[in-house]
């Protein structure tokens, strides 16, 4: 099988593939206009978040048997298109719990601790000390929407911290989880009203596309936190800016945009506020994880390959 690699990978899976015996071409740079012009020659295509697989890339892949995406979403897929014509698709969904629920804590104690901002003013030779002021994770209430691998995660590490966790996911797990984890079901609504700090990781579907919007803003809590590292569209970004601007809501955390990098003017103005701490879609961008979605996605090629699936 002949294998075209359009976006870098960790050389691990790479390693794996080639010793199973299949043809890999490795392209990571290539750009659109050239994937639609090639992606014929191939039975397997791998990306990760900067290819986008739409449907005139699926109907060129003529010869197309699998595409895999290491990485958790498949946003930059469209699965039913692939999905009508056969093609399998893959992902590797189990690495980005450890490393994004890191990234959520590391972004929300930089900004209630004014960590950036504390830094970036001391390396402009100011001592920032009075505008340090912050406050502590330690007794407030977290509030997870989305309660799959990484909601999990976010749970363990936030009890570490001593809050309360409460969540709220369409499909309530079994009752042990939450004895286990120490949690709370709450519907959506109560939940806002009550969390000091609201975490998302929901994949981006029609039904979560701004799950939460100017409505839902409106009725959280005053002084509360949003953190997003799952879709930048999962919220209405422009309704964010409105409710940051106001001083309704504290401040957010954002690891993912509508538009990525961001481009219009409001959302440059929603970057640069001082109550917004930003990153640039990292959440899984550690070497554990990269090493781990690679090695797991070559895995599941070579058993959908033996299963004769593909």
């Amino acid at each position: 099988m002949k294998i075209l690699i359009a976006d870098e990978i960790s050389s691990e899976g790479i390693d794996i593939l080639r010793k199973a015996g299949f043809e890999l071409d490795l392209k990571f740079d290539i750009t659109y206009d050239e994937l639609k012009k090639i992606i014929s020659n191939y039975e397997g295509l791998v990306v990760r978040s900067r290819t986008k697989v739409d449907n005139d890339i699926i109907e060129a892949g003529v010869n197309l048997r699998f595409i895999g995406r290491a990485g958790v979403g498949l946003d930059n897929i469209d699965v039913k298109a692939a999905e009508a014509k056969g093609i399998v698709v893959l992902n590797t969904p189990e690495i980005a719990a450890s490393s994004v629920s890191e990234l959520v804590f590391g972004m929300l104690l930089s900004l209630i601790r004014k960590i950036s901002v504390c830094d970036r003013l001391m390396k402009m030779g100011e001592w920032p000390k009075k505008l340090a002021m912050g406050f502590e994770l330690k007794g407030k209430t977290m509030g997870i929407i989305g309660f799959g691998r990484i909601g999990r995660e976010v749970a363990k590490k936030a009890k570490a911290f001593e809050m309360r966790v409460i969540y709220y996911d369409i499909f309530r797990p079994d009752s042990s989880v939450e004895r286990e984890l120490g949690v709370e079901f709450f519907e959506l609504d109560d939940l806002l009203k009550t969390s000091d700090v609201v975490t998302l990781h929901v994949p981006l579907t029609p039904q979560t596309k701004y799950l939460l919007n100017e409505e839902k803003f409106k009725i959280m809590k005053k002084g509360a936190i949003l953190i997003n590292t799952s879709r930048g569209a999962v919220i209405d970004n422009k309704a964010l800016l409105k409710y940051l601007k106001s001083g309704h809501l504290y401040g957010a955390c954002l690891d993912v945009f509508e538009n990525e990098p961001p481009k219009e003017p409001w959302e440059k103005e929603l970057i640069s506020l001082e109550n917004v701490v930003v990153t640039p879609h990292i959440g899984s961008m550690t070497i554990e994880a990269q090493k781990m979605a690679s090695i797991l996605l070559a895995n599941k090629i070579i058993e959908a390959f033996a299963k004769k699936s593909l």
